[in-house]
Protein backbone atom coordinates (compact mmCIF):
# COMPACT_ATOMS: atom_id res chain seq x y z
CA UNK A 1 0.00 0.00 0.00
CA UNK A 2 2.65 2.39 0.87
CA UNK A 3 4.06 2.14 -2.80
CA UNK A 4 0.74 2.91 -4.06
CA UNK A 5 0.26 6.49 -2.29
CA UNK A 6 3.82 7.34 -2.73
CA UNK A 7 3.06 6.47 -7.04
CA UNK A 8 -0.22 8.71 -6.46
CA UNK A 9 1.80 11.37 -4.45
CA UNK A 10 4.17 11.66 -8.19
CA UNK A 11 1.20 11.80 -10.23
CA UNK A 12 0.92 15.02 -12.17
CA UNK A 13 -2.72 15.66 -10.82
CA UNK A 14 -1.52 15.07 -6.99
CA UNK A 15 1.24 17.52 -6.85
CA UNK A 16 -0.82 20.15 -9.18
CA UNK A 17 -3.27 20.21 -6.25
CA UNK A 18 -0.71 19.96 -3.65
CA UNK A 19 1.07 22.77 -5.11
CA UNK A 20 -1.48 24.91 -6.13
CA UNK A 21 -1.99 27.83 -4.84
CA UNK A 22 -5.81 28.44 -4.52
CA UNK A 23 -7.49 25.05 -5.58
CA UNK A 24 -6.24 22.71 -2.34
CA UNK A 25 -7.26 25.61 0.10
CA UNK A 26 -10.58 25.59 -2.03
CA UNK A 27 -11.16 21.79 -1.89
CA UNK A 28 -10.28 22.04 1.76
CA UNK A 29 -13.13 24.73 2.30
CA UNK A 30 -15.26 22.93 0.69
CA UNK A 31 -14.57 19.85 2.32
CA UNK A 32 -15.26 21.78 5.89
CA UNK A 33 -18.45 23.25 4.88
CA UNK A 34 -20.20 20.08 3.51
CA UNK A 35 -18.78 18.37 6.52
CA UNK A 36 -20.85 20.94 8.13
CA UNK A 37 -23.88 20.52 6.02
CA UNK A 38 -23.82 16.51 6.33
CA UNK A 39 -23.50 16.60 10.19
CA UNK A 40 -25.56 19.33 10.94
CA UNK A 41 -28.25 17.92 9.15
CA UNK A 42 -27.04 14.38 10.49
CA UNK A 43 -27.38 15.69 13.89
CA UNK A 44 -31.03 16.94 13.97
CA UNK A 45 -31.84 13.05 12.51
CA UNK A 46 -30.03 11.81 15.28
CA UNK A 47 -31.35 14.44 18.29
CA UNK A 48 -34.96 13.55 16.93
CA UNK A 49 -33.90 9.60 17.40
CA UNK A 50 -32.96 10.54 20.72
CA UNK A 51 -36.63 11.80 21.41
CA UNK A 52 -34.62 15.63 22.44
CA UNK A 53 -35.69 17.94 19.34
CA UNK A 54 -39.01 17.90 16.93
CA UNK A 55 -40.79 15.27 19.12
CA UNK A 56 -44.01 15.82 17.99
CA UNK A 57 -42.79 15.51 14.25
CA UNK A 58 -42.88 12.22 12.86
CA UNK A 59 -39.27 10.30 12.20
CA UNK A 60 -40.07 9.77 8.94
CA UNK A 61 -41.06 13.27 7.73
CA UNK A 62 -37.94 14.67 9.50
CA UNK A 63 -35.81 11.99 7.71
CA UNK A 64 -37.91 12.72 4.30
CA UNK A 65 -37.29 16.52 4.69
CA UNK A 66 -33.19 16.24 5.30
CA UNK A 67 -31.96 13.04 3.92
CA UNK A 68 -31.51 15.34 0.18
CA UNK A 69 -29.39 17.72 2.21
CA UNK A 70 -27.77 15.09 3.83
CA UNK A 71 -27.24 12.97 0.94
CA UNK A 72 -25.96 15.91 -0.84
CA UNK A 73 -23.36 17.24 1.59
CA UNK A 74 -22.17 13.41 2.40
CA UNK A 75 -21.31 12.97 -1.58
CA UNK A 76 -19.86 15.94 -1.57
CA UNK A 77 -17.71 15.50 1.88
CA UNK A 78 -16.51 12.59 0.34
CA UNK A 79 -15.35 13.50 -2.78
CA UNK A 80 -13.39 16.60 -1.41
CA UNK A 81 -12.17 14.34 0.91
CA UNK A 82 -11.11 12.03 -1.38
CA UNK A 83 -9.19 14.73 -3.50
CA UNK A 84 -7.74 16.12 -0.11
CA UNK A 85 -6.18 12.55 0.47
CA UNK A 86 -4.82 12.33 -3.50
CA UNK A 87 -3.47 15.58 -2.92
CA UNK A 88 -0.98 14.40 0.17
CA UNK A 89 -1.57 10.98 0.01
CA UNK A 90 1.76 9.47 1.78
CA UNK A 91 1.61 12.18 4.60
CA UNK A 92 -2.28 10.99 4.90
CA UNK A 93 -1.81 7.27 4.45
CA UNK A 94 0.72 7.71 7.69
CA UNK A 95 -0.84 9.80 9.46
CA UNK A 96 -2.56 8.02 13.17
CA UNK A 97 -4.99 9.85 13.11
CA UNK A 98 -6.11 9.42 9.28
CA UNK A 99 -5.95 5.91 9.90
CA UNK A 100 -8.51 6.49 13.00
CA UNK A 101 -10.62 8.46 11.08
CA UNK A 102 -11.27 6.06 8.64
CA UNK A 103 -12.12 3.65 10.97
CA UNK A 104 -14.11 5.52 12.60
CA UNK A 105 -16.20 6.55 9.09
CA UNK A 106 -16.36 2.39 8.76
CA UNK A 107 -18.08 2.20 12.19
CA UNK A 108 -20.27 4.91 11.35
CA UNK A 109 -21.26 3.52 7.51
CA UNK A 110 -22.03 0.09 9.53
CA UNK A 111 -23.94 2.03 12.39
CA UNK A 112 -26.62 3.28 9.54
CA UNK A 113 -26.54 0.08 7.51
CA UNK A 114 -27.69 -1.51 10.61
CA UNK A 115 -29.79 1.04 12.24
CA UNK A 116 -31.43 1.47 8.40
CA UNK A 117 -31.18 -2.39 7.98
CA UNK A 118 -33.20 -2.91 11.15
CA UNK A 119 -35.24 -0.70 13.44
CA UNK A 120 -36.01 1.75 10.72
CA UNK A 121 -37.93 -0.74 8.81
CA UNK A 122 -40.14 -1.30 11.45
CA UNK A 123 -41.02 2.50 11.70
CA UNK A 124 -44.46 2.91 11.22
CA UNK A 125 -44.74 1.06 14.61
CA UNK A 126 -43.03 3.69 16.26
CA UNK A 127 -42.84 6.56 13.68
CA UNK A 128 -45.15 8.79 15.77
CA UNK A 129 -43.59 8.41 19.35
CA UNK A 130 -42.43 11.38 21.06
CA UNK A 131 -39.23 8.86 21.97
CA UNK A 132 -38.35 6.30 19.58
CA UNK A 133 -37.39 2.51 20.65
CA UNK A 134 -34.30 1.83 22.44
CA UNK A 135 -32.43 0.50 19.25
CA UNK A 136 -32.97 3.89 17.47
CA UNK A 137 -32.01 5.96 20.06
CA UNK A 138 -29.00 4.11 20.60
CA UNK A 139 -27.83 4.02 16.88
CA UNK A 140 -28.88 8.46 17.05
CA UNK A 141 -26.29 8.36 20.23
CA UNK A 142 -24.00 5.72 18.55
CA UNK A 143 -23.74 8.73 15.23
CA UNK A 144 -23.09 11.85 17.10
CA UNK A 145 -20.70 10.45 19.13
CA UNK A 146 -18.25 8.87 15.84
CA UNK A 147 -19.03 11.85 13.74
CA UNK A 148 -17.88 14.31 16.59
CA UNK A 149 -14.69 11.75 17.07
CA UNK A 150 -14.38 11.56 12.98
CA UNK A 151 -14.49 15.89 13.10
CA UNK A 152 -11.81 15.71 15.61
CA UNK A 153 -9.46 12.77 14.43
CA UNK A 154 -9.72 14.89 10.70
CA UNK A 155 -8.63 17.97 12.33
CA UNK A 156 -5.79 16.41 14.00
CA UNK A 157 -5.06 15.12 10.85
CA UNK A 158 -3.05 18.73 9.66
CA UNK A 159 -0.87 17.89 12.89
CA UNK A 160 1.93 16.00 11.93
CA UNK A 161 2.99 15.00 15.30
CA UNK A 162 4.12 11.34 14.49
CA UNK A 163 6.47 12.03 11.44
CA UNK A 164 8.32 8.75 10.00
CA UNK A 165 11.01 11.11 9.20
CA UNK A 166 11.80 10.95 13.36
CA UNK A 167 12.36 8.71 15.65
CA UNK A 168 9.20 7.08 16.70
CA UNK A 169 8.37 4.44 19.64
CA UNK A 170 8.17 1.02 18.12
CA UNK A 171 3.92 1.44 18.72
CA UNK A 172 3.74 3.84 16.63
CA UNK A 173 5.34 3.20 14.09
CA UNK A 174 3.40 0.08 13.56
CA UNK A 175 0.26 2.31 14.07
CA UNK A 176 1.60 4.65 11.30
CA UNK A 177 2.93 2.56 8.70
CA UNK A 178 6.10 4.01 9.16
CA UNK A 179 9.27 1.97 7.60
CA UNK A 180 12.36 3.09 10.17
CA UNK A 181 15.86 1.70 9.85
CA UNK A 182 16.39 2.02 13.19
CA UNK A 183 14.93 2.17 16.68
Amino acid sequence: MSAMVEWLAGTSGSIALHESQYMYVLVESVHVLTLCLFVGFSALLDLRLLGWLLRRVPVSKVVARLMPWTVAGFVVMIVSGALLFYAIPVRSYHSIFFRIKVVLLVLAGVNAWVFHGGIWRRRTSWDMDRVPPARARVAGAVSLVLWAAIIVAGRLIAYNWFDCDHPLPRVVVTLTGCAQESQ
